[in-house]
């Protein structure tokens, strides 16, 4: 499998520490020591439809690839305003595709998951070109009368093109159960057979624990790829992680002795986008020329769950 298009899209509205710091028992420095994010993209008059569906339209056009080709649609998301139907299904009439589709959340790792899925989609026949969306809305699942959570997060889409090729070398996902530290839980409609009280609840964080667990996580799926495939973390070019907290991505860079030139980041401008950062990642630099034809990469994601994806791979150039 190799990427042949890229896309990302975000909103509008850009949203500063010292904006938050305005209503918000925070501060510039106390999110920029504790995170590294500086600014995030929040959804005011654009919905995840949007920036899905601009994200998509992009990947397609980089891909040279039409719409009616596209043999599969992969949405990766967490949580929208509809539970049914699926993204996917909305997104594909606006797009002109004419194929299956289906949501999965795989939290953060979402990107990862999807990938994995269509690479084996891909090797079966089952599909020879698939479009991924990966579109997120986490500043939604927050309560914004609380700092703990409410600053770490920003919306977007990204969106890959894939086909068959040879890039992709080998694949990582693992899942465990730990819901305690890291969950949104929506109520459900009443009936009158209810036994059980639910309640919504913004999203609720163990920052201690999800750090712990995302910092092991990430180095041991990165340490057993390399391992399996012979390789030292010298042999990679670009470790392209999850952009969730500066200071994870220097815990792991730190682990594997590279420096900081080989661990590009941007949540200092989005925040967490969930599953959609690797994406955003991906198609800023590659349309920046910044991800060398030839170039071996490592993406490495963690999610609630807990679960986490990574992937190794051989970049090929893609001409926008």
């Amino acid at each position: 499998m190799k990427i042949i298009g890229t896309g990302s899209a975000l909103p509008k509205e850009i949203v500063t520490n010292d904006m938050l710091a305005g209503f918000l028992d925070t501060s510039d420095a106390w999110i920029t020591t504790r995170t590294g994010i500086r600014t995030r993209h929040l959804q005011s008059h654009e919905t995840l439809r949007d920036l899905a569906l601009s994200a998509a339209q992009a990947a397609l056009v980089s891909s040279g690839v039409q719409a009616e080709d596209i043999d599969y649609l992969i949405c990766s998301n967490v949580a929208n305003s509809y539970v049914s139907p699926s993204l996917g299904s909305i997104l594909l009439g606006p797009l002109g595709c004419c194929c299956p589709t289906f949501d999965l959340n795989g939290a953060c790792a979402g990107l990862v998951y999807s990938l994995d899925i269509a690479d084996s989609f891909l090797k079966t026949g089952k599909a020879r070109k698939i479009l991924i969306v990966a579109a997120e809305e986490p500043s939604r699942f927050c309560n914004w009368h609380e700092r703990e959570t409410s600053v770490l997060f920003g919306d977007g889409a990204s969106a890959l093109v894939v086909t068959e090729g040879e890039s992709f070398v080998d694949f990582r996902l693992t899942g465990d159960t730990h819901t305690d530290i890291l969950y949104y839980k929506r109520s459900m409609e009443a009936t009158p057979y209810d036994r059980v009280e639910e309640k919504t609840t913004p999203l609720v964080m163990n920052g201690r624990e999800v750090f712990r667990l995302a910092v092991n996580s990430c180095i041991e799926d990165i340490d057993t790829l390399l391992e399996r495939n012979g390789k030292t973390p010298d042999d990679i070019e670009l470790f392209l992680v999850h952009q969730a907290n500066l200071r994870i991505i220097d815990c792991i860079r730190e682990h594997l002795e590279q420096p900081k030139e080989k661990f590009p980041t941007n949540l200092q401008n989005y925040g967490n986008t969930s599953s959609a950062s690797i994406g955003i990642l991906i198609d800023e630099m590659s349309r920046a020329g910044e991800l060398k034809d030839g170039a071996t990469l490592v993406l490495s994601a963690f999610g609630g769950g807990f679960v986490t994806g990574a992937a190794l791979l051989k970049w090929s150039q893609i001409n926008y």
